[in-house]
């Protein structure tokens, strides 16, 4: 046991006076849920847009003013025909136009009826299905007003509420994926270059002919980066809380405790990667490259499951990335306990046994 925790103490002296790896496994979980969090979001705000209005009544004025007061529109400019609308679109001064009708009050009031069209440019498919959705129910919900005092016959109002998260924010979805991509590469990444840099220096046989076996010397490379993996995940979920709004609804012990296992997986993955690599650039291209595509597109994370093709379905399963995801999702949204995420859980736990017999087996093949 002591010859254990010498060589555990000896692996942290080799993370601790390395900047670089300091930096991979404490900067770039980090920077990563920084931008995730902030700068990538399928939330609209603040889109520019212009106003064609040759009536300018109060109708006009009440329902402009409220759609300019949202936090999703900015009023541009207010044009004045029709004429300029493609000159604005095409130097990208807007991303949207709307185009009142002559006499609009006098429409509604008269004949309780009238018409307004959206513009919006489809360069960008997402973004104006987001806005004319986003334009639609400014106007509905005034409209809704307006008929607050009047009978209309075989009137249906639907009521829409979100759950878990009402106000959209995408935080909601990228803060699991982020964690899951985060633990993913970071574990794996930095126990495939441990391992193979022994390798390379030619020290994995002389620690192999010390008295250690070969299942304690893998163990004592990971546990310091298990340690490590956990900080990580404490610092993302007090960003996440703090930074980002983003509730933990469900047991934060419990939500711990899975992204331990998830790591434990993910470290096992690296120690497979590390049995069949004899260069610390192999190893890393492996783990970027064959596990960060993966785990962006194949976990739902950026991409709905449902909507692949049915072999990218079957493949996505074999992805830990997946499992982890929904447990979070599960877990920090939901607030679901583990009697819902059971199954999944065990998914991860299967993987995790699997790999780590696949792994160690690996290397007693290898290096007796």
């Amino acid at each position: 046991m002591k010859q254990f925790l010498v060589f555990v103490r000896k692996e942290w002296y080799h993370i601790l006076r390395d900047p670089k790896t300091l930096f991979i496994l404490f900067g770039m979980p980090i920077v990563q849920i920084t931008i995730f969090g902030f700068a990538l979001t399928n939330e609209v705000k603040n889109a520019k847009i212009a106003i064609l209005d040759p009536s300018k009544d109060f109708a006009s004025t009440t329902l402009i003013n409220r759609i300019d007061a949202s936090k999703y529109f900015e009023v541009n400019d207010y044009l004045v025909s029709t004429k300029d609308l493609e000159k604005y679109f095409k130097e990208g001064k807007i991303k949207m136009a709307i185009i009142f009708p002559q006499h609009f009050n006098q429409s509604i009031s008269h004949t309780n009826t009238a018409q307004i069209q959206i513009i919006a440019d489809a360069s960008d498919p997402n973004t104006a299905t987001v806005l004319t959705n986003y334009a639609s129910s400014i106007i509905q919900d005034w409209q809704n007003d307006l008929n607050k005092n009047r009978k209309l016959p075989y009137s249906i109002h639907a009521e829409v509420r979100m759950l878990y998260n009402p106000e959209l924010k995408g935080a909601f979805n990228f803060v699991p994926g982020v964690m899951s991509m985060v633990l993913m590469l970071v574990s794996t990444l930095m126990t495939s270059i441990a391992i193979v840099r022994e390798k390379e220096l030619g020290m994995m046989e002389v620690l192999l002919v010390s008295p250690l076996k070969p299942i304690t010397i893998i163990l004592a490379k990971t546990i310091p980066y298990l340690l490590l993996s956990l900080v990580n995940i404490i610092s993302i979920l007090l960003l996440s809380v703090f930074a980002l709004d983003l509730p933990i609804q469900g047991s934060i012990f419990l939500l711990i405790a899975l992204s331990l296992l998830f790591t434990i997986t993910s470290l096992s993955l690296g120690i497979l990667i590390s049995s069949i690599t004899n260069s610390q650039q192999v190893a890393m291209l492996i783990s970027l490259m064959g596990l960060f595509l993966p785990t962006l597109m194949l976990s739902g994370f950026m991409f709905p499951i449902e909507n692949m093709p049915l072999p990218l379905q079957l493949i996505s399963n074999l992805v830990p990335a997946k499992w982890y995801y929904f447990i979070v999702k599960a877990v920090m949204i939901k607030g679901l306990g583990i009697q819902s995420i059971w199954k999944e859980s065990c998914i991860l736990l299967s993987m995790t046994i699997f790999l780590l017999i696949i792994s160690i087996k690996k290397y007693k093949v290898r290096l007796s």
